[in-house]
């Protein structure tokens, strides 16, 4: 098995070396890679793995953003020292997360894991797609909403915006009608084309086709004007930049 390493610790990367080889002797690691820039440049003219192991944090920037900028149709194994990543890595071909200190047990289980989907799928590739058609067959096409003593249904290509103020959800109409939604805004990326819709912050997500204009901002943020609302600055935060504007260019 062909396995490549994103680890930007060099000590981290040969101790990872070390626990795969001893996990298996078929193991080989064809790649150690460290940084999100050459991750891009291998991944783009390499095809023969298996499995990515990849930390989260590199020092040039979160490693979702390899995943942004090429192709990956392999699984992929995230490390990192934080667990607030969980719901990202999950978005793309992960099929495990695990939290440094990284153990023996913890390389001996996700590689058991990725056993077990070969068996259940006929080659890596297709687990990327299966999880691809599910992400697709997921996104919601309408949300239901409260007024007063009414329901109403709300087409997801009518909507704006969703922000949050404390544990209150709002989503805001293309017409500025703005609703109470019985959703969290982590629950909203989980049902929403990653496409269309990107959470910018802890507080906003955002449709891209009611982005009126985008500024740089102060320390290497981003502002956004919408065309249908101004209550609030919709700033991007700095650790989402990168991905957002790998978003707003299409890649």
């Amino acid at each position: 098995m062909k396995i490549v390493i994103v680890e930007d610790e060099q000590l981290a990367a040969e101790k990872l070396e070390r626990y795969l080889i001893k996990y298996s002797s078929e193991v080989s690691v064809v790649s150690k890679l460290s940084s999100i820039a050459t991750a891009v440049e291998w991944f783009q003219t390499h095809q023969d793995y298996d499995v990515v192991f990849m930390d989260i944090q590199l020092t040039d920037g979160l490693s979702f953003e390899i995943c942004n900028r090429v192709q990956i149709a392999k699984p992929i194994v995230f490390t990192t020292a934080f667990d607030e990543y969980a719901i990202d890595a999950f978005k793309v071909n992960s099929i495990d997360y695990i939290l440094k200190p990284i153990t023996f047990t913890d390389i001996s289980n996700a590689m058991n894991k990725l056993k077990k989907l070969q068996h259940v799928f006929t080659n890596s590739s297709s687990i990327a797609n299966a999880a691809q058609q599910f992400k697709e067959k997921k996104s919601k096409d309408r949300f239901l909403v409260r007024l007063g003593n009414h329901i109403h249904s709300i087409k997801t290509n009518e909507i704006s915006l969703f922000f949050a103020e404390g544990r209150t959800v709002y989503l805001v109409t293309t017409e500025k009608r703005k609703y109470i939604l019985d959703y969290k805004l982590e629950s909203l990326e989980e049902v929403l084309n990653s496409k269309e819709f990107i959470r910018v912050n802890r507080s906003f997500i955002v449709n891209i086709n009611s982005i009126q204009d985008v500024l740089v901002y102060s320390n290497s943020r981003l502002k956004i004007t919408t065309n249908v609302y101004s209550e609030k600055d919709i700033i991007v935060s700095r650790e989402k930049v990168s991905a957002f504007k790998s978003w707003f260019e299409g890649v």
